[in-house]
């Protein structure tokens, strides 16, 4: 049975249309439902197939001389050369390996569809965060300082680390929201680069880290003893598998 909202709150969750309560609310729904995960993943799918293919056919001769004759235009009409049998077949091929490429995009995509979803929220929240004045509620460089600050904030209490002698000095954390539901969220800072480090509970077994880029911006999960973790950074890819290794030993 296909979800009854996989369509109109779908697509306005892709563009963006639904006010943050709806948003949130969607959000949540997604992590159970696989119907709406799917159609999210089909429409980034064909959105990106439509900006790759830039399919251009120029109007017809007989046409721009019929729109020239209403205008009352008395100047000649430049004729266009007809697409010679081979340009057609280019043009069927190039659909045909766009539709194979969208339906592969599709299929690895459901496969790993929880990852896909995270990346855009936390890539998002990491987008928001950048905005003036909401990158961090507490600011300090001291552990002792910004992990009794989540207290009573949260349901959960987070670990919080600063590795400013391994080049990740802790700039501070705020509360934030991803998954419909409020994380820690760890500031670090890595040669001019910030680093968000969000934070959860989980039930779900402990797991090596994956990652993938998302807007220019890379991003790495894991989980372990108990706790999600998600690291996202324009800085470089090694960099963030740095601070996973440093936070996974602690």
């Amino acid at each position: 049975m296909i979800c009854n909202r996989a369509g109109a709150v779908v697509h306005g969750y892709f563009d963006n249309e639904l006010d943050a309560v709806s948003a949130a609310e969607f959000e949540r729904h997604l992590e159970q439902c696989s119907d709406c995960v799917y159609a999210l993943e089909d429409m980034e799918a064909l959105r990106s197939s439509m900006g790759l293919a830039q399919l251009y056919e120029p109007a017809p001769a007989s046409l721009r001389k019929k729109i020239a004759a209403s205008l009352g235009s008395d100047r000649p009409v430049a004729t266009v050369p007809s697409r010679p049998v081979w340009g057609w077949l280019a043009v069927a091929a190039a659909i045909l390996v766009i539709a194979y490429a969208s339906w592969r995009v599709t299929s690895l995509g459901r496969s790993g569809g929880y990852d896909t979803v995270l990346a855009a929220e936390i890539v998002d929240a990491h987008l928001r965060s950048l905005q003036p004045g909401h990158l961090t509620d507490v600011i300090s460089t001291d552990q002792h300082t910004v992990k009794p600050w989540f207290d009573g904030k949260l349901d959960f209490s987070p670990p919080v680390q600063d590795f400013g002698d391994q080049g990740f000095p802790l700039q501070g954390g705020r509360i934030d929201v991803v998954h419909g539901r409020s994380v820690a969220a760890l500031v670090y800072v890595r040669r001019n680069h910030f680093v968000n480090v969000f934070i959860w509970p989980t039930d779900e077994k402990d797991r090596a880290s994956s990652s993938g880029s998302q807007q220019g911006y890379q991003w790495m999960e894991w989980r372990k003893e108990g706790m999600e973790f998600c690291a996202v950074s324009d800085a470089a890819p090694s960099a963030l598998e740095q601070l996973q290794s440093l936070l996974a030993s602690n």
